[in-house]
């Protein structure tokens, strides 16, 4: 009987993981370099929340995103303090969480199931990172 079946799953789980972190981390840096750098008036068109909460609140939300983004890859990447990684996932797991109520107080149920997903991916690395194959410090 052979062992390389754990390590062949750790294998593929941290190969799975790291597409999970590069897809994230693509979506939310996209997402919150948009909201931080475009126009309400041009966030509105595919955004309609934005001109109902202060413009700060906007900006505030795409600055958690490409925070939440970069450390979904830097610190994995360079190896220094790679045990931010799973905090950067929380931390996208709350902005997602948070945004569930506030939609649903706007009767924008439709965008329940992406927060939902985008939740559960961003826990999934939270996860993995943390307890499954963490990313060893240089």
């Amino acid at each position: 009987m052979t062992t390389t079946a754990p390590i062949h799953s750790s294998r593929a789980l941290h190969i799975t993981l790291w597409v999970l972190q590069v897809l994230l981390g693509a979506l939310f840096l996209a997402t919150g370099l948009m909201k931080l750098a475009a126009s309400i008036a041009q966030l509105a068109t595919s955004l309609p929340w934005v001109t109902d909460v202060p413009t700060a609140l906007v900006r505030f939300i795409g600055l958690a995103e490409v925070a939440g983004a970069l450390g979904l890859l830097l610190p994995s990447l360079t190896r220094i303090r790679p045990n931010l990684t799973p905090l950067a996932a929380l931390g996208l797991v709350a902005v997602m969480v948070l945004a569930i109520p506030f939609h649903l107080s706007r009767g924008e149920g439709m965008m329940l199931p992406m927060n939902l997903i985008l939740a559960a991916l961003a826990g999934v690395i939270a996860w993995g990172r943390t307890r499954k194959v963490p990313i060893q410090a240089r």
